[in-house]
């Protein structure tokens, strides 16, 4: 297996740098578009999978890792649809995992959590040191609600045995008005006293949903003005490699974090790209064009594929455009989260 050297590109590889000048440093790896819940914001109701020939394999899928790898990307997240639904999933992170200390700093999941009780002893045992976990209620009618149909006390086991998995974990809570809002506070208050983390998160107008996302829309400015008349924050340093803006919290140890596409673009730094399940490359959430690497894979193996990932380099975007309100367009593009990955 091919590993390069801590912090270094392979010496007969070239880096991966935009044409902004951009540093790509950060991957996230979708291992499938399906999913155990229905998230009002990130899926319809019925969703169409794809055939399970269209989707890469794991085995696919760690090559074309190595060889982002020996690019000099530095930190692979995997995501979905829900990650570890996909079968031997932890294989995968383990054959991944063999990487880090030999050029990727770390490889870390982004999961719902319903199923992260029967795995997250041997994720830590494959290399993941930090996990993050979708959670938009902790009342059992309203996450019912916002996932149509979820348990949330399956999250909760999960998240517990996460923590005795002594992995770091950080909530990720989506912003809904008229559904959680009252909850984000008292959400921080938990998280805080749980040991977690928390990023809070603005709605993003990606694929139909069936919902309206205008009357749900809550920007994080008012959030943060509203968290201000009860804790101080103080803008920190941290980073965690992606689009999170991390804070201090008076009389707190918890982080929160805010993710801002729509109220504080972040994209002038952005170092991070996007491989979906069947083997597109994404070069921005908010952009239709992609790169198809399963297919030059398929017929040329890894070479073939490198010139794609060039490509892809030169074409990212200098930004998205995601609006929502009367005069915007129901979604940004028509793919759901899901298909791209979190």
């Amino acid at each position: 297996m091919e590993t390069v050297d801590k912090g270094k590109v392979d010496p007969g590889r070239r880096a991966m740098t935009d044409a902004l000048g951009r540093r790509i440093s950060y991957l996230r790896i979708s291992v499938t578009d399906r999913c155990d819940l229905r998230c009002r914001y990130c899926m319809a109701e019925r969703m169409q999978f794809l055939p399970k020939n269209q989707v890469l394999t794991l085995e696919e899928i760690a090559l074309l890792a190595d060889l982002f790898i020996a690019r000099g990307v530095r930190r692979i997240r995997l995501t979905g649809g829900e990650p570890l639904v996909r079968r031997d999933i932890v294989d995968l992170v383990r054959r991944i995992g063999r990487h880090l200390g030999g050029g990727l700093d770390e490889v870390t999941l982004t999961t719902n959590g319903t199923r992260l009780a029967q795995h997250a002893q041997a994720l830590a045992d494959a290399g993941v040191r930090r996990i993050n976990v979708s959670l938009d209620s902790r009342d059992p009618d309203r996450f019912a609600h916002v996932t149509r149909g979820g348990d949330v006390r399956t999250v909760v086991d999960g998240l517990n045995a996460a923590r005795d998995a002594g992995l770091s974990v950080k909530i990720n809570m989506v912003a809904l008005k008229g559904i959680n809002e009252d909850e984000i506070l008292p959400m921080l208050h938990w998280c805080n006293g749980e040991g977690f983390d928390l990023t809070l998160i603005e709605t993003m107008p990606l694929g139909e949903t069936g919902e309206d996302r205008t009357d749900h829309y809550l920007p994080l400015t008012q959030v943060a003005d509203s968290i201000w008349r009860h804790h101080m924050l103080t803008p920190l340093s941290h980073r965690t490699g992606g689009p999170a803006r991390y804070h201090a919290v008076e009389g707190m140890t918890a982080r929160l974090g805010l993710i801002t596409p729509l109220t504080n673009n972040f994209c002038a730094d952005c170092n991070r790209m996007r491989m979906t399940c069947e083997g597109k490359i994404f070069m921005c959430l908010g952009h239709e064009d992609h790169v198809d690497l399963k297919t030059a894979f398929r017929e040329g193996g890894l070479d073939a594929v490198e010139p794609l990932i060039d490509r892809a380099l030169r074409l990212k975007p200098a930004r998205h455009d995601f609006r929502i309100g009367a005069d915007a367009p129901p979604a940004a593009v028509r793919r759901h989260m899901s298909v791209t990955g979190g």
